[in-house]
């Protein structure tokens, strides 16, 4: 049984082999025949990629509206200069003060206080005031306009000084030349001074200096306190025949102002930017007007009887106005220089808020003044009184 299976097996083996070998021939042919050589390849293109569909554009966002600009912060209000009564009101106050930190409280200003103006309403929009106006109605025939608008009313002319005699005769009616004048001559004049502000007392020196050449003029007065500091005034101008014409006043407490004096184009302007005013020959600045008033009583006191007014156009610093002294009649004083002879002048006061002011004039120092007092409506006063005389 093995030998047989065994035999088998090899006719098997055998079998195959020789069926191999004889169909190797044709399996070699067949694999170099041309159908079998021929070994070709074919390329296939792709399709273009398709592009990836893209988003519809988003709507561009309206531009912003640029923000307004902020407005610059206003200015803040400059301090309000203190008012030439700004003085302490108790000894502990004084105390602390400094030099030209306070006002000087001696202000021999006559000079009213300057009224505030009320604010103008604000004017109605015009869309408001076409909606509000009536419709006019046509007149039957319709006035001709004139060709050119009424001219301005002249600006009323500047006095500068007027005389008015007791009984209301004016010294300068009929084109009469200007009074005459006799400029006192070059003096310094110091004063006591004492006063009294909301119920406190103090003392005070001053000094007026008065020099010229003949032909140009220079007055200085200062007044001085003791740990509140000095206020001084200046004035210089020409020597003509009315007298003084000022060109510059200048009033300085820890800052200066100015006005400037234009004769030829008759207006003064102020440093302060305040409104110009109009000027004539014979007005004066604050400090002038004293010296003015000596020059034209000193040339013919005669013409000054007692009720004589005499009104001048009279500036300070920021604004001018109308001063108006009545002569009075000759008196003698108890001053600190000895018992002085003196013709009394009095500021005629337009209402009774107004300053009153007492002048008095000496004939033995050329009529300079020798004692001032002014006295507010309040009873706040101050006093300057004549201690002694010198030459520059």
């Amino acid at each position: 049984m093995p030998r047989r299976a065994l035999l088998l097996l090899t006719a098997l083996v055998l079998a195959l082999h020789a069926l191999a070998l004889l169909g190797l021939p044709d399996l070699t042919t067949r694999l170099h025949s041309p159908e079998v050589a021929a070994f070709s390849t074919r390329s296939i293109a792709l399709p273009p990629p398709q592009p990836a569909p893209t988003a519809p554009p988003r709507p561009r966002p309206p531009p912003k509206p640029k923000p307004k600009p902020k407005p610059a912060p206003a200015a803040p209000d400059p301090l309000p200069e203190l008012p030439a009564d700004a003085l302490p009101t108790d000894a502990t106050t004084l105390a602390a003060a400094t030099a030209g930190d306070i006002t000087v409280p001696i202000e021999p200003s006559l000079e009213p206080a300057e009224a505030a103006e009320p604010p103008a309403a604000p004017a109605p929009a015009a869309s408001e005031a076409l909606a509000a106006a009536p419709a006019p109605e046509e007149p039957a025939s319709a006035p001709q306009e004139s060709a050119s608008a009424p001219a301005d009313p002249p600006e009323p002319r500047d006095p500068g000084l007027a005389i008015t005699l007791p009984g209301g005769a004016s010294a300068q009616a009929g084109g009469a030349a200007p009074p005459p004048v006799r400029v006192p001559p070059p003096t310094r004049l110091a004063f006591e001074v004492s006063g009294e502000v909301k119920r406190f007392h103090y003392s005070a020196s001053a000094e007026m200096l008065w020099k010229h050449d003949g032909t140009h003029y220079e007055a200085r007065q200062e007044i001085r306190a003791f740990l509140i500091g000095s206020r001084a005034q200046t004035s210089v101008g020409q020597l003509t025949a009315h007298g003084l014409q000022p060109r510059r006043f200048g009033d300085r407490v820890r800052s200066e102002q100015a006005a400037h004096f234009d004769f030829d184009q008759g207006r003064i302007t102020f440093s302060a930017n305040t409104p110009s005013a109009p000027i004539a020959p014979g007005a004066q600045d604050r400090l002038s007007v004293f010296i003015e008033l000596a020059s034209l009583i000193a040339a013919a006191p005669e013409r000054y009887p007692e009720g004589t007014e005499i009104a001048l156009t009279t500036a300070s610093a920021r604004a001018a106005g109308r001063w108006v002294f009545r002569v009075g009649q000759t008196e003698p004083l108890e001053l600190p220089a000895g018992t002085i002879a003196a013709l009394k002048l009095q500021r005629v006061p337009e209402d009774e808020h107004d300053q009153r002011a007492d002048l008095w004039l000496a004939p033995s120092v050329h009529y300079l003044p020798v004692r001032l007092r002014i006295t507010q409506s309040s009873g706040d006063f101050v006093d300057l009184r004549l201690k002694e005389t010198s030459t520059p």
